[in-house]
């Protein structure tokens, strides 16, 4: 394993980390009795093969229903010093609720304190108001520090980037938690700032939120030869090193096996990743055309002011990786979230597209006579059953 300095924290943080959303029995609590021996057993192997392989960060949350009740039952046996715990709880209007919350959490977990405590979800302008009020969150979160129970304070994010760079650029954060990768790399301002303010960089979720790819499409398999779509994906992130380390969701001790192949390339990444990125960039010109690709993010409106609330930015991002890497799947799973996620994916979908006049929020698009007939056309590509975030399910 290799391990990055993780910002002003002084951490040494392994390049992967342990996520905790996969593994877990219920994304609701449910009775310690209640959880199968079979699910406890794989999760305590599965954190074990992790330490065994020097991933000793463990990322959990409140949202994440079982999780860290179960890790509660295999943590406290490994020595204190020798891990790297993180545990996330969402903002909230009332601070001593956030607080109430923080202390269910370090229950489960069965642990005096956690090195790392994110303020989850700090979406929209609205979370962050709740964060940073004062007497809200974060000054709670800061009475707990002073008292022992949190020694590092960050925030994880799903927040348009404007947001992303005030909660930043305010100081008050040792680390981020936040999304870039390959096919989403809108964030990169976002890091660079965290740099600048010495924060850790923790990506969230590479491998599923950054295209599925433990399930690629054949056509992302043969562009990304020889590696496969999910060691490029790691190598493209870890070359910066900006960045610190990604978030390996494991459902069980088989999974970190794919993400360890990057670590024996990390020293010669600029020369495997230049022509495999240059065939994706060729094949995306040949399928979607160059003078789009250059300029299709141009003028167009935020969710917030757009008819319908139409996410029309994510909409057509989704329709560039489906019609250039095939990621049909991919679409159809973040398509289909839009109008059921709340802040977590803002905006709906185009199901209603002919309904509405977008020729005013699109006034500053160069492609605005074609762009409602691509949200159609997007919508007919990736509409099926409507979709829910797991914490949902």
């Amino acid at each position: 394993m290799q391990y990055r300095r993780f910002g002003r924290t002084e951490l040494q943080i392994p390049v992967f980390s342990c996520g905790g959303m996969r593994y877990q029995y219920k994304w609701q609590d449910v009775p310690q009795k209640d959880i199968p021996i079979d699910n406890q057993t794989n999760l305590e192997a599965t954190i074990r093969t992790a330490l065994d392989l020097g991933i000793n960060h463990i990322e959990t949350a409140r949202g994440y229903g079982t999780s860290e009740m179960q890790l509660g039952q295999i943590l406290p046996s490994f020595k204190r010093d020798e891990l790297i715990v993180q545990t996330k709880v969402s903002p909230t209007k009332n601070p001593q609720e956030f607080r109430q919350t923080f202390e269910k959490s370090l229950a489960y977990l069965q642990l005096d304190y956690v090195d790392l405590f994110g303020i989850h979800g700090i979406n929209n302008a609205e979370l962050l108001d709740y964060a940073l009020r004062p007497g809200g969150c974060l000054d709670e979160a800061k009475k707990l520090q002073a008292q022992g129970k949190i020694s590092f304070i960050g925030f994880s994010t799903h927040a348009p980037i404007e947001i992303i760079i005030q909660a930043i650029e305010t100081n008050q954060f040792d680390y981020i938690n936040l999304h870039w990768y390959w096919v989403n790399q809108a964030n990169w301002p976002a890091i660079e700032a965290a740099n600048r303010n010495d924060m850790g960089v923790f990506i969230i979720s590479p491998s599923d939120k950054g295209g599925r790819l433990y399930s690629p499409s054949q056509k992302l398999i043969d562009l990304c030869y020889p590696l496969s779509p999910m060691v490029f994906n790691d190598l493209f992130c870890l070359s910066r090193p900006q960045v610190h380390t990604l978030s390996v969701g494991a459902a069980r001790p088989g999974n970190f096996e794919e993400h360890l192949k990057t670590l024996s390339l990390l020293e010669q990444s600029a020369e495997i990743l230049n022509p495999i990125l240059q065939r994706l960039e060729e094949e995306a010109i040949r399928s979607l055309g160059g003078d789009w690709l250059k300029t299709w993010q141009v003028g167009l409106p935020r969710w917030e002011d757009t008819p319908d609330d139409i996410n029309i930015s994510t909409i057509l991002w989704l329709r560039n990786l489906v019609l250039a890497y095939d990621l049909v799947e991919y679409g159809k799973m973040r398509y289909n979230l839009l109008g059921n996620a709340d802040h977590w994916f803002p905006g709906n979908r185009a199901n209603r597209v002919k309904d509405v006049d977008l020729s005013d929020c699109l006034k500053n698009s160069p492609h605005r006579n074609i762009i409602p007939a691509y949200l159609l056309e997007t919508d007919e590509l990736l509409k099926a059953t409507e979709v829910k975030r797991l914490s949902q399910s």
